[in-house]
């Protein structure tokens, strides 16, 4: 008799787990530099024992093969269950194929499926390749269609940049949700009742898929203001108040950064966020001080 002896899907974790699943995202190195700080913070935090991590995938397939690569050798030579990104941009459905195929080959069996920004950022005008796929819910649908993955999407609690219609992005989660994804994980965000809306109205649709934040720790005020700007988050008088009381001393913003992600993390959990996903840029640090306070 055969024995399936897989470890249990980040779907599978939702559903039976009875705490909120923690998890980091990084990116894929530039360099030979850049891979030992990547593999420097992966092995830091692989002690606190996240349930998954993932690795991005650049604009226009700019990273695939050094996705590829991060995503296979942190899934071969760690204990971490690992999910690798994949967009539909600037490539051709046959490209996207291939692409996944080399996902299973390195036994990667988690996949963050998202359109992915144009090449002229968020806010440029959509453009799909000739041969390619239209958006998130095509390239959720070929994915599941290739083999036994388990598929997440992204979700936008201060609304989709493209779009700003907080139905529409509803709607279009569900149908990413119909189409065979299993879970999603947000955008940055600073409002624990945006993330609270963006659930009720996915919940109203008769859609039960979990909607686990995307976490963003600030610890550069400048920083967080770019990356606001280009996934169309608000970032609140509030946040930058507080950020910016803490003068010109970097230690004293990136304490305050800290207290806020905590904060922000704390509330989440207090609403039933089914897990908490933080960005670390390829850093521990931040990550590991959200970590403690929240353990």
């Amino acid at each position: 008799m055969s024995v399936n002896t897989r470890p249990a899907t980040i779907a599978q974790l939702l559903e039976a787990s009875d705490r909120p699943l923690f998890s980091f995202e990084f990116f894929p190195p530039r360099d030979a530099e850049a891979e030992q700080t990547l593999w420097r913070t992966v092995r830091e935090l692989e002690p606190l024992g996240p349930d998954f991590i993932s690795v991005t995938y650049g604009a226009s397939g700019s990273t695939r093969d050094r996705t590829i690569r991060s995503t296979e050798r942190i899934s071969r030579d760690t204990s971490l269950r690992t999910m690798a990104h994949l967009t539909c941009v600037g490539q051709s459905a046959a490209q996207v194929r291939h692409t996944v195929g080399a996902y299973a080959a390195a036994g990667v069996h988690h996949v963050l499926a998202i359109r992915g920004d144009p090449p002229g950022g968020p806010t440029a005008p959509w453009q799909q390749h000739p041969e390619g796929l239209a958006n998130a819910t095509e390239l959720v649908e070929l994915v599941a269609s290739l083999g036994d993955f388990c598929i997440g999407v992204a979700a936008f609690p201060d609304l989709h940049p493209d779009r700003r219609d907080a139905e529409l992005d509803a709607r279009i989660l569900v149908a990413k949700a119909a189409a065979g994804a299993s879970f999603a994980i947000t955008q940055l965000f600073f409002d624990p009742q945006a993330w609270l809306r963006l659930v009720e109205r996915v919940r109203a649709r008769g859609c039960d898929l979990p909607i686990i934040p995307g976490i963003q720790p600030v610890t550069n005020l400048r920083q967080i203001e770019r990356f606001a700007e280009l996934s169309g988050a608000d970032l609140p008088r509030r946040v930058t108040d507080r950020l910016n009381a803490a003068g010109d001393n970097p230690d004293a913003v990136r304490a305050v950064g800290i207290d806020i992600a905590t904060e922000l993390c704390e509330d989440l959990l207090s609403l039933g966020a089914p897990g908490l996903h933080l960005y670390t840029l390829n850093r521990s640090r931040a990550s590991r001080e959200i970590f403690a306070r929240l353990h």
